[in-house]
């Protein structure tokens, strides 16, 4: 017999133990679907950890060597998780509710006579997008800090915050996601903004004359090639684009200049000295747009959530396979560390839907057993 046939026959004798192995799973998907039957008619969870553990224990425990039973287990964590899944979504009904609970389903999000916050001076980028998103006329005020803005929506002082949450060249605005937490407010809307960062002086300033650049650090970064070209320039952090701006024109001074919008330059009658100076041309922030009532539209097509696992082997995989498991699409995930738990995470994750679907309040239910911690941040 030649090496190829002796391949071919031993091919042979695991597709023969493969056909076994998919008998037996069929009896046993038939048996757990008689035992999920009778726990939903005792009242009883879908999940048992206790029972779980003890099964995973003695599997291994057959297993000859530690190779052998790390596959055992990893084989039967999948076989449990597999039938998890499957009593959530069997359960229907009587698994629906974590979304549809605590969320009003609303028509449209009312925008008439709503008065909405941002951070910054006026200005600021945030401005820009509060009026991309609800007009150039909506009544609303500035705060210094994006606490201040949760805070003032939280208090019922404003119907809205506007709020940067990432930026396609920097990455994600880290404190926002912890005042997701921090706050009981929910995300309602979301929009982009394409960032065009300037170069502003005064009237009598020129790139030539320019020695100081003002900017918050992101707009410093953003346009790094372009200010790293003018090695005599210093480059000083502002808290944010429009306050540079604002001190610029406070100091008068033709050796100063900040990066900023175009709508800075109108906004406190500095000119442009340069345009479009970002590294990257089509550099874009998404801003949420939060409320304090717990609702989402007919028509919202995201899901953004938040969770906490328990610090153990499969733990994340097992809690975001529920949501490939009812067919949506995720669209990002995000970690932010445990203040009190050092290297623990909690993960922010968005995905496809909406709150009044099925799949979605399956995943959510299945989610929510598989987490320490699970919280919906919005449906928009």
């Amino acid at each position: 017999m030649t090496e190829d046939a002796k391949l071919a026959a031993i091919r042979a004798e695991i597709d023969q133990t493969d056909e076994r192995i998919a008998a037996l799973l069929e009896q046993r998907l038939n048996l757990i679907e008689q035992a999920a039957g009778r726990k939903e008619q005792l009242g009883l969870p879908v999940r048992d950890e206790e029972i779980e553990q003890k099964k995973l224990l003695r599997m291994a425990a057959q297993a000859p060597d530690a190779f052998r039973k790390q596959c055992t287990d990893e084989i039967f964590r999948q076989l449990m998780a597999v039938s998890r899944k499957d009593q959530y979504q069997r359960r229907g009904g009587a698994c629906r509710g974590i979304g549809a609970r605590d969320f009003t389903r609303i028509p449209e999000l009312a925008r008439e006579g709503k008065t909405v916050v941002f951070q910054g001076v006026e200005g600021a980028y945030s401005q820009q997008a509060m009026q991309q998103y609800f007009g150039e006329q909506v009544p609303n005020f500035h705060v210094p800090s994006f606490a201040q803005a949760m805070q003032a929506v939280s208090e019922g002082d404003a119907d809205y915050a506007v709020l940067p949450i990432e930026n396609s060249s920097a990455g994600q605005v880290g404190d926002v996601y912890d005042l997701l937490l921090r706050f009981d407010n929910t995300i309602v809307g979301e929009t982009y903004l394409p960032v065009r960062h300037c170069l502003l002086g005064t009237a009598g300033a020129s790139e030539l004359s320019i020695r100081r650049v003002f900017s918050h650090p992101q707009g410093l970064m953003q346009c790094g090639r372009y200010l790293n070209s003018h090695p005599d320039w210093q480059q000083i952090s502002q808290p944010n684009t429009a306050l540079a701006a604002r001190r610029v024109v406070e100091d008068a001074s033709p050796e100063e200049a900040a990066v900023a919008s175009a709508l800075c330059a109108k906004q406190y009658g500095l000119r442009i000295l340069r345009e479009a100076i970002n590294d990257n041309p089509h550099n874009t922030t998404r801003f949420i747009i939060v409320s304090r009532n717990r609702q989402y539209t007919e028509s919202a097509a995201k899901v953004s959530i938040c969770f906490e696992i328990v610090h153990e082997v499969g733990s994340l995989y097992n809690a975001l396979s529920h949501i490939i498991y009812n067919g949506l699409n995720m669209n990002k995930i995000e970690s932010r560390p445990i203040p009190d738990r050092p290297f623990e995470y909690r993960f922010f994750v968005d995905f496809e839907g909406n709150l009044s679907q099925a799949g979605v309040e399956n995943a959510l239910t299945g989610l929510q057993s598989e987490v320490r911690m699970l919280r919906i941040l919005g449906n928009y």
